[in-house]
C-alpha cells in the first residue's frame, strides 16, 4: 500500500487549537480559516504537501510504488473523505474497508462514513475541519 501522509503530518503540527473547538461554532470557523491560511502557504512546497488539482506539476512529487500485478486482487483509490472510517474515526482498519468494498461496494463505504459523521456533527468525538467531507471511492476488482 502506498499512502501519502504529508498533509496529515503538517496538519498534526497545526491542528491543536482547531481540534479543541466544536465543529461549526464561530470559534471553530475562525480557527479553521486561520488553519487553512497556514495550509495554503504550505501547499505544493517542499516541507509541506502536494495537491495536483491546483497545480499539475505537483505530480512530480507524487509518492509511487510498484507491486507485481499477479499479487493484486484489486486496486482502490480513496479520497481523504472516504478514508475517515480508518484514519479519522478509527472505526475500521484497511482490511475491513476492503471487505466492505468487495462485498457491498463504494456506496456502502460512503454510507458508513456519512453515518459516523452524522453521529458526531459537532466534531467532539472526532475533531475535524468539516462536519462532512467529500468522499470519492474507486474500487477495481481484478480478474
Amino acid at each position: 500500500m502506498v499512502t501519502d501522509r504529508r498533509l496529515d503530518e503538517v496538519g498534526k503540527r497545526l491542528r491543536g487549537p482547531l481540534d479543541a473547538l466544536p465543529t461549526g461554532s464561530p470559534e471553530h470557523s475562525a480557527a479553521l480559516a486561520e488553519y487553512r491560511d497556514v495550509l495554503t502557504g504550505l501547499r505544493n512546497r517542499p516541507g509541506g504537501f502536494w495537491i495536483a488539482g491546483p497545480d499539475p506539476r505537483a505530480a512530480e512529487h507524487a509518492l509511487t510504488g510498484t507491486v507485481p500485478l499477479e499479487s493484486l486482487a484489486s486496486v482502490t483509490l480513496l479520497s481523504d473523505g472516504a478514508t475517515r472510517l480508518v484514519d479519522r474515526f478509527q472505526l475500521a482498519d484497511w482490511r475491513q474497508i476492503l471487505a466492505v468494498l468487495d462485498f457491498f461496494g463504494p456506496d456502502e463505504l460512503i454510507r458508513r462514513v456519512r453515518e459516523a459523521e452524522a453521529g458526531d456533527p459537532d466534531g467532539r468525538r472526532w475533531p475535524r475541519g468539516k462536519a462532512r467531507d467529500d468522499a470519492t471511492v474507486l474500487h477495481w476488482v481484478l480478474p
